[in-house]
């Protein structure tokens, strides 16, 4: 029997990759086939997203497949939330594709607010305020470029223009959708007495899809350049619907990690919990699989040390940084992880040291005071989630490239003090892959496909 290949095209904010998998004898396989930089450029004073280069990226991994003579027939891309483009009647770009991370939404919470209260919005939406919501990019463009909404005639969130660009299908999907802050609760789609309360133009908010449902296949053009056709899916396109996707537990009990640039650390739910106590703990309910909901929280991460890195101008490896955590031991020092600080520094390591008002702190003591600040915030999360939902918490899956940090989750182990493990590492791209074949009928049902994942790869108990 010919393999059927899947392609996930997974995309993050420092890069993006292609990798494909297959069934066989009963378990999961993947294979990376390309991979390429991202990241956001200073255009004009303001951090946008190169678009244009992620659309020529994923058809080149397309190609890619061809070349190595493993043709997929159905894809999926996820990326990131928040962050869209707006079109015309005729398709084309309306300004810029502004970043999550630009400074044009500072202030815009207030100026939300004067329409709709926080509360109420938090009460219609389940959605934690993070300053770069779309609700708030989008007040920055009726203060800041008024024109550019009245033009408008479609919002297309990164993960559907980028479908829209191979396909010429312009599809909104639920669970990136559900990061706007504009979704309801009641009725899973676009809050519209919201929007009109706001002022948003309703005809930029396109009917909603559910994972695994038909895109379309590649436009003529598209096909001829990568040399094939095939089929684009509906993945969980927010890039940690899919890792949530690929937890490695039935369970109800569980809850997950997705470890990365981002710390996302939550569980599913059935319904959503949008009470006064969740929002003061800034929980947030964003839109899973079949219309679960990722009750979770978003931590800042290893966006820390990857700054911190960088700024090293590439001198060390990050497992050279994590020794010199573990060399350096302990440290009086802690940090709110969470501290908009922490958001854009010019500088990550100085914003360590002024947090600790201690100049004189060696690297060592500044990466020290992260990991363990990291793990603490892990632990009071794990507590809070179990104080709200009322569960008894049976353990910790930490899942996504932050899996590997040996280190990190040791010190997580030890401050939650239940079980946890790790892996898999892949896992944002094999839950896109998992909602893909949950599309095409090669598992029953998300059981199922939990069941393989966790036959099919890694999964390690941490010991402390």
């Amino acid at each position: 029997m010919e393999k059927v290949y899947y392609l996930a095209v997974d995309i993050g904010a420092s890069s993006g990759r292609h990798i494909l998998s297959w069934i066989e004898d009963g378990k999961m396989n993947y294979e990376e086939v390309y991979r390429f930089p991202n990241g956001l450029t200073d255009k004009n004073g303001t951090f946008c997203w190169d678009h244009e280069a992620l659309v020529a990226h994923v058809k080149a991994g397309i190609k890619k497949c061809a070349e190595i003579g493993k043709k997929p027939s159905y894809l999926g891309i996820d990326t990131w939330g928040v962050d869209f483009l707006l079109l015309d009647k005729e398709g084309n770009i309306i300004g810029d594709s502004v970043g999550y991370r630009d400074g044009r939404t500072a202030g815009m919470d207030e100026e939300v607010y004067k329409l709709v209260p926080e509360k109420e919005i938090y009460a219609r939406t389940g959605i934690q305020k993070q300053i770069y919501n779309t609700i708030y990019q989008l007040m920055a463009l009726k203060q800041q470029h008024p024109e550019q909404l009245e033009a408008a005639e479609y919002m297309l969130l990164m993960p559907d223009y980028l479908s829209y660009k191979l396909t010429g299908v312009m599809h909104t999907e639920y669970t990136n959708a559900s990061t706007t802050n504009l979704l309801s609760l009641e009725t899973k789609d676009w809050d519209k007495e919201l929007i009109a309360k706001l002022g948003y133009p309703e005809k930029i908010f396109g009917k909603l899809s559910m994972p695994g449902e038909k895109v379309g296949v590649l436009l003529d053009e598209v096909a001829e350049e990568v040399g094939y056709n095939l089929t684009v899916l509906h993945p969980a396109s927010h890039d940690t619907a899919s890792a949530v996707l690929a937890v490695p537990s039935n369970s109800d009990n569980v809850i997950y990690l997705s470890s990365g640039t981002w710390s996302l650390m939550g569980m599913e739910t059935l319904t959503a919990i949008s009470s006064e106590k969740s929002q003061q703990l800034n929980f947030t309910n964003e839109g899973g699989y079949n219309y679960r909901y990722r009750y979770l929280k978003n931590i800042m991460g290893l966006w820390i040390i990857q700054s911190i890195r960088k700024e090293c101008g590439g001198a060390y490896t990050f497992n050279e940084l994590c020794d010199m955590a573990v060399a350096c031991g302990d440290t009086k020092y802690r940090v709110n992880v969470n501290d908009p600080s922490f958001l854009m520094p010019k500088s990550m390591t100085q914003a360590i040291k002024d947090y600790c008002k201690n100049d004189d702190m060696s690297l060592g003591e500044v990466l020290a005071c992260v990991y363990n600040s990291l793990a603490e915030c892990y632990a009071a999360t794990v507590k809070e989630i179990s104080e709200i939902s009322g569960k008894q918490i049976e353990a910790l899956h930490i899942i996504g490239g932050g899996s590997k940090d040996t280190y990190l989750n040791e010190l997580a182990a030890k401050n939650c003090g239940i079980p946890v493990y790790a892996g898999p590492t892949e896992a944002t791209a094999i839950g896109n892959i998992l909602a893909l074949m949950l599309g095409t009928g090669v598992f029953e049902d998300l059981n199922a496909a939990r069941k393989c994942v966790k036959e099919s790869f890694d999964v390690k108990k941490i010991n402390i």
